[in-house]
C-alpha cells in the first residue's frame, strides 16, 4: 500500500517512462502535463532525468510554470505536482534527432526502473514514451517492443497489442515479426488464445461485456475458396468457430478491404487482425492523433502513444501531445474499471456471461 493511501483518497499513480530523449517523449509528456487538470486527475512519475526535463521545456512556448518535484525514489512523490525519478546518470547529454548509444542504454534504464516499481505496486499504471528498437537491440534490449519486454518481465504467456481509440479497438495476432514470417506463425489455438484475451480484456479494463469481435483474414478476399490461400479456411475459420463453443461472440473472417472500406468496423467492439500493418495502418488512418497502444493480458495496465520517436520533429516544438494524453487518460480508465470489475466479480460471484447465438458471416468464397 502506498504510504498516501492512508492519508488521503489519492489519485492514480500514473509511471511515464521518458523512452529515447533523443526524440519527441519529454516535448508530448511535457505538454500533456503542462495542462493542471491532469494534476488533478493524477500523479504523474516520469523516470528519466530532470536534466532533460529541463532541457525540453525551455524549447517549448507558451508552458506556464509546472511544479516539479525531483526525487531519487517513487516513496517521495508528491500529489498535486509532476514527480521526476533521476534514474539516469547525472552527465547524461541530450542530442535532439539522433539515435545514440546512450539513449538507448537511459531508455532502457528508464523503463527497467519504471517496471520494477509497477511490479512492487508503487504505480497504479505505466505509460510508456517511445524509442528505438534498433537501436536498444543494439545495446543488448533484446526484445522487438515494449509488448514483448512486458510479457517477459511479468512472466505472462499471452499479451495482445490493442490499439484504441474511442469506439474503435484494432488487436493483432502476430506483433513485430517481418512479413514473411507472418503465415506460419498462424494457427489456431494461438488465435483462440488471441481472442479469449481480447474478451477478457473488453470485459475486465474497458466494462465491455459480451463483446463482438470481427476476425480479419489473412489473403486478398480472404483466399477465394482457396484459390490465392487457405490459411482462411483451414486456420481461421476453425479458429473462430472453436472461439464460438467457448461462448466467445467471435465473427468472420472478413476481407480487410471491404471491412474498413465500408465502415463495418463500427459494428463490432473490437477487431482482431492477422499482423501488424493490417490493422495499423487502417487504425491510424482513422485515429493518429488519439490513438493508443494498450498491453491487453498484463496484471498491470500499461499504455502509450501510437506513434515512433520522430527524430526529425525533436526539439521544434512540433510534436503533437495529443496521444500521449490519450495514453494517460486511457491508462486511468482502465485502472478504475478494472476496480469496477472486481468489485462485481465480488458482489456477483456467479455471474457469467452468455454469447448466445451466433449467425454473422465472414467473407470466405465458397
Amino acid at each position: 500500500m502506498h504510504k498516501y493511501d492512508k492519508a488521503m483518497n489519492r489519485k492514480t499513480i500514473v509511471g511515464i517512462t521518458q523512452g529515447d530523449g533523443n526524440g519527441i517523449g519529454y516535448e508530448v509528456i511535457i505538454k500533456a502535463l503542462a495542462d493542471e487538470r491532469m494534476l488533478e486527475m493524477c500523479t504523474p512519475v516520469i523516470y528519466g532525468s530532470s536534466k532533460l526535463f529541463g532541457f525540453y521545456k525551455k524549447t517549448i512556448h507558451n508552458i506556464e510554470q509546472i511544479n516539479t518535484n525531483v526525487i531519487n525514489s517513487v516513496d517521495d512523490i508528491k500529489p498535486k505536482m509532476v514527480n521526476i525519478i533521476n534514474c539516469l546518470p547525472e552527465n547524461v547529454y541530450v542530442e535532439p534527432g539522433q539515435s545514440t548509444p546512450e539513449s538507448a542504454k537511459c531508455a532502457m534504464k528508464a523503463l527497467e526502473c519504471a517496471v520494477e516499481d509497477a511490479k512492487n505496486g508503487k504505480i497504479d499504471v505505466l505509460v510508456t514514451a517511445p524509442f528505438n528498437k534498433k537501436a536498444m537491440n543494439a545495446e543488448g534490449f533484446g526484445f522487438t517492443g515494449h509488448t514483448e519486454f512486458l510479457e517477459k518481465k511479468f512472466n505472462v504467456n499471452e499479451v495482445v497489442m490493442l490499439m484504441v481509440a474511442d469506439q474503435l479497438k484494432v488487436a493483432v495476432a502476430t506483433q513485430h515479426i517481418p512479413l514473411r514470417d507472418v503465415p506460419k506463425s498462424l494457427n489456431k489455438d494461438m488465435l483462440v488464445k488471441k481472442l479469449k484475451t481480447i474478451k477478457n480484456a473488453l470485459e475486465q479494463d474497458f466494462g465491455i461485456y459480451d463483446p463482438k469481435i470481427a476476425v480479419l483474414g489473412l489473403n486478398p478476399h480472404c483466399g477465394d475458396g482457396g484459390l490465392i490461400g487457405d490459411e482462411e479456411k483451414n486456420i481461421i475459420l476453425p479458429a473462430v468457430q472453436e472461439a464460438q463453443d467457448a461462448g466467445i461472440m467471435a465473427f468472420g473472417p472478413y476481407s480487410p478491404d471491404g471491412f474498413f472500406g465500408l465502415g463495418n468496423y463500427s459494428r463490432y467492439d473490437a477487431i482482431l487482425a492477422m499482423y501488424h500493418d493490417q490493422g495499423l495502418t487502417p487504425f491510424k488512418a482513422l485515429a493518429f492523433e488519439l490513438g493508443v497502444n494498450y498491453t491487453a493480458g498484463l496484471p498491470i495496465v500499461r499504455t502509450s502513444p501510437d506513434h515512433g520517436t520522430a527524430y526529425e520533429l525533436a526539439g521544434r516544438d512540433e510534436a503533437d501531445p495529443r496521444s500521449m494524453i490519450s495514453a494517460i487518460y486511457t491508462a486511468i480508465d482502465v485502472f478504475n474499471k478494472r476496480i469496477e470489475h472486481k468489485e462485481l466479480m465480488a458482489s456477483r460471484p456467479t455471474l457469467k456471461t452468455n454469447a448466445g447465438e451466433f449467425s454473422e458471416k465472414g467473407d470466405i468464397a465458397e
